[in-house]
């Protein structure tokens, strides 16, 4: 999965033809779909009913997707097993950056209730570490417009996206920065890549 970031491969068609046995050159839209909903759900705990109902399948299909992917992954498998063990054994998770997210449901008597915990187990130093690099990716940008004492501004960040009000005339400058700012943000095992879209109007640039 890290070689088919680094080599700029699309992961949710990897997976596809991984998990459902099929030429990579020959996964169709439909397969890609059903492989993006099991990569984005596998992390945060999933269920055979969950997986069926998104991509509309039964749910012994979904849960056969579900083990493929798992044993086609075992690296995946072992950080969800180990993570949920450390934190049951911590009593927290930690993202990259240290940052600690207690989870008591672990300890609940309630079945349903640590499967809760274990899903946050799970996700917590996935969405956590990015909601930190894109605070990192923030700071880089704000203090490189002070910097070189631009007066456009950064306005909003909205999940992983960042959204910056520019004077036309700053407009390479600032992508430059902004380019910069989040790519460099974290040194990880893969590559931070973004775009850059721009218009009149936030709408345009979508």
């Amino acid at each position: 999965m890290i070689e088919a970031f680094k080599n700029d491969e699309d992961i949710h068609r990897q997976a596809a033809s991984r998990v459902f046995n099929i030429p990579y050159d020959e996964v169709k839209p439909e397969d890609r779909s059903r492989a993006k909903a099991v990569n984005f759900g596998i992390v945060y705990g999933i269920s055979e009913f969950g997986l069926a109902g998104q991509i509309g399948t039964t749910r012994k299909m979904a849960k056969e997707y579900i083990e493929q992917y798992l044993e086609k992954y075992d690296g995946i498998k072992k950080f969800m097993t180990d993570i949920v063990e450390e934190t049951n054994k911590n009593g927290y998770v930690e993202t990259l950056y240290k940052r600690r997210r207690y989870v008591p449901e672990l300890q609940s008597k309630n079945y349903m209730v640590r499967q809760f915990g274990a899903r946050v187990a799970m996700n917590t130093p996935i969405q956590g570490t990015a909601a930190d690099i894109m605070k990192i990716a923030m700071i880089n940008v704000y203090r490189e417009l002070q910097k070189n004492n631009l007066k456009s501004k950064l306005v909003l960040q909205v999940h992983d996206e960042l959204l910056i009000e520019t004077k036309e005339d700053e407009k390479e400058k600032v992508e430059e920065i902004l380019k910069n700012g989040m790519q460099n943000a974290a040194q990880l095992a893969v590559p931070l890549k973004i775009e850059i879209e721009t218009g009149k109007n936030w709408y345009e640039a979508k």
